[in-house]
C-alpha cells in the first residue's frame, strides 16, 4: 500500500501532459429514450388493439414481446454505455484505466519513450488504436468511431512528443552582471 502511494505522489509531482477520459458516444438520451418507447408502446397498443377487435387476439402478445425486446436492448445498449478509459500521461508514465460497464477497473502503464501508437491513417471500419511498447499492446478506444479513434491517436502523438522533448533548465538571475551604478562616473 506504501509503495502506491509513494508511486501516485511521484506521478502527482510531475506536470500532467495529458489527462483525459474516453466515454462511449450514445446519441439517444434519457429522455429521448422515454419519448421513443412511448411512442413504440402506443403504436403497438394501436396495432395491438386492431388484431384484438378483428379476432386475432394471439397477435397482441407478440407485440408486447416486441416491445420488450426493444426495450432490453436499449438497456443493454445503456449499461455498455457505462464503460470509460482514463489516460493520464506524465514525462515519466503512461497510464490507462479501463472500466468496463460493472465498474471495475484494469489498469496499464507504459514507458511514454519507448510507446508507439498504430493507427490507420486514414482510418477505416475495422481500424484499432493500439499502444504498443516492449512487446506489449493495448487497444484503446475500441467504442469510438474511426474519426474518434484517429483524433485521439493525434492527441495521443502530441502528449508524448512533449513528453520526450528534453526539459532545459535556465537558471535565473536575480541581478544583472552588467549593472551599473550611479557613483561609477566611468559609466556611460
Amino acid at each position: 500500500m506504501r509503495e502506491t502511494e509513494a508511486r501516485s505522489a511521484d506521478i502527482e509531482e510531475e506536470p500532467i501532459l495529458m489527462d483525459a477520459v474516453v466515454y462511449p458516444h450514445r446519441s439517444l438520451s434519457r429522455s429521448g429514450f422515454l419519448i421513443l418507447m412511448g411512442l413504440i408502446c402506443a403504436c403497438s397498443f394501436m396495432i395491438g388493439l386492431l388484431f384484438f377487435l378483428v379476432g386475432a387476439w394471439p397477435v397482441v402478445g407478440f407485440l408486447g414481446l416486441d416491445v420488450l425486446v426493444v426495450y432490453i436492448a436499449f438497456r443493454l445498449n445503456y449499461r455498455a454505455a457505462r464503460a470509460y478509459e482514463v489516460l493520464h500521461l506524465t514525462r515519466s508514465r503512461f497510464e490507462i484505466t479501463k472500466v468496463d460497464p460493472r465498474g471495475r477497473g484494469r489498469r496499464a502503464a507504459f514507458e511514454p519513450t519507448w510507446l508507439a501508437v498504430d493507427m490507420d491513417d486514414p482510418p477505416h471500419r475495422r481500424s484499432k488504436l493500439i499502444l504498443r511498447s516492449h512487446g506489449k499492446g493495448l487497444e484503446i478506444g475500441g467504442f469510438l468511431t474511426p474519426s474518434e479513434k484517429l483524433d485521439l491517436a493525434r492527441a495521443i502523438r502530441r502528449a508524448l512528443d512533449a513528453a520526450r522533448a528534453p526539459v532545459f533548465e535556465t537558471p535565473v538571475f536575480e541581478t544583472s552582471v552588467f549593472e551599473t551604478s550611479e557613483a561609477d562616473p566611468k559609466a556611460p
